[in-house]
C-alpha cells in the first residue's frame, strides 16, 4: 500500500541498512530489497509469526534478516545482528489482508474466536480481556482507542451478556454492538458500526499505541544515522497524530511531509482500504 510513495520518501540506496519494522506479507520488503542490491542489508520485523512465514516466501538471502519482534525492540535486534545503525526505517501500521482472513477476529466479515492478538503465544485474547474488565474500563478503552461515540452503551451491553450469552466470538461482539447502537446510526453510517470497536480492542490487546509511541520517541532517533529517513504509514487518527507530532515538533527531525501523503484515486479504487492510509516521513538530523 502506497508503495510508490514509500519508495519515493525512503529513497533507498544500494548498500544501506533498511528496516521494515512491520514486514507483514513482505510486499514492501521485496521492493526495498531490490533497491538495496547485493551489498545492502534488509531487516524485517513483525510481532505476528504467521506474517514472517509469508514474508520469507518473498524476501530471502544472506543479506535478509526476518525477526520475530516488535519495531519497539529494534535497537536490541540491531545489536543482536551486529549492526550499529539503520539508514532507512519503514513502519506500515495497517493490517494485512492475510491477517484479516487469519481466523483471529481481525476481520468481522466472518465468524471465529475473538482473539485479536498478533502473537497468540503472548497475552490474553480479546474475549478474556472483555470478561475481566469492568464496564467503565471497557468504555474508556473504546473511547480512547476507537473514539467510539457509543462506547458506554456498547460496554454496558457486553457486560449485560456475560450471564447468558458472553462475548466470545466475532459474531457475538458484532451482535452486542448492533444491539447497543441506535438503529438510525447503523443505517446512516458508511462504516459497519463495529469497526471502531474492533479497532479499539485490537489496540488494547496488543498495546499498539505504546509500541508506536516508544518507537517514534526513543527507538527511531537512536537507531537512525544522521541523514537517515523514517516513513510511517498509519490507518487511523490516533497513530497518525503520534507520527505528526513526532516529526513536526521534535528538533531532531526534518519533516518531509507537512501534510500526510494519501493514496491516489487509482489505488483507492483497486484497494478500498488504502483510502484511510496516511504517510508521513522525516529525515533524522
Amino acid at each position: 500500500m502506497l508503495l510508490r510513495e514509500v519508495l519515493h520518501f525512503l529513497d533507498v540506496q544500494p548498500g544501506q541498512v533498511v528496516v521494515d519494522g512491520t514486514v507483514g506479507g513482505g510486499g514492501h520488503a521485496a521492493a526495498l530489497l531490490e533497491r538495496l542490491g547485493d551489498t545492502g542489508t534488509l531487516v524485517g520485523l513483525d510481532r505476528d509469526p504467521a506474517m514472517l512465514e509469508l514474508a520469507a516466501e518473498k524476501v530471502s538471502g544472506p543479506n535478509t534478516h526476518l525477526v520475530h519482534a516488535s519495531h519497539a525492540d529494534l535497537l536490541d535486534v540491531l545489536a543482536e545482528l551486529g549492526l550499529d545503525h539503520a539508514d532507512r526505517v519503514l513502519l506500515d501500521l495497517g493490517l494485512s489482508s492475510d491477517q484479516l482472513e487469519s481466523g483471529r477476529g481481525f476481520g468481522f466479515g466472518t465468524d471465529g474466536p475473538l482473539d485479536l492478538r498478533f502473537d497468540e503465544s503472548r497475552g490474553e485474547p480479546a474475549h478474556e480481556r472483555l470478561e475481566a474488565l469492568e464496564a467503565d474500563e471497557i468504555t474508556r478503552a473504546l473511547q480512547d482507542y476507537g473514539e467510539e461515540r457509543h462506547a458506554r452503551a456498547i460496554a454496558a451491553e457486553i457486560v449485560a451478556r456475560r450471564d447468558g450469552n458472553p462475548v466470545r466470538t466475532v459474531a457475538d461482539l458484532v451482535a452486542a454492538v448492533e444491539s447497543a447502537v441506535p438503529g438510525k446510526v447503523r443505517r446512516d453510517s458508511r462504516k459497519h458500526p463495529a469497526t471502531r470497536v474492533f479497532q479499539a480492542l485490537r489496540i488494547l490487546v496488543n498495546d499498539e499505541l505504546q509500541h508506536v509511541e516508544r518507537t517514534l520517541e526513543h527507538v527511531l532517533p537512536a537507531a537512525l544515522v544522521a541523514g537517515g529517513r523514517a516513513c510511517v504509514v498509519t490507518f487511523h487518527s490516533l497513530e497518525d497524530r503520534l507520527a505528526k507530532h513526532a516529526f513536526r515538533d521534535e528538533a531532531r527531525w526534518e519533516n518531509l511531509t507537512n501534510k500526510p501523503t494519501t493514496a491516489t484515486p487509482a489505488e483507492s479504487r483497486v484497494n478500498p482500504r488504502a483510502r484511510s492510509a496516511k504517510l508521513r516521513a522525516a529525515t533524522r538530523r
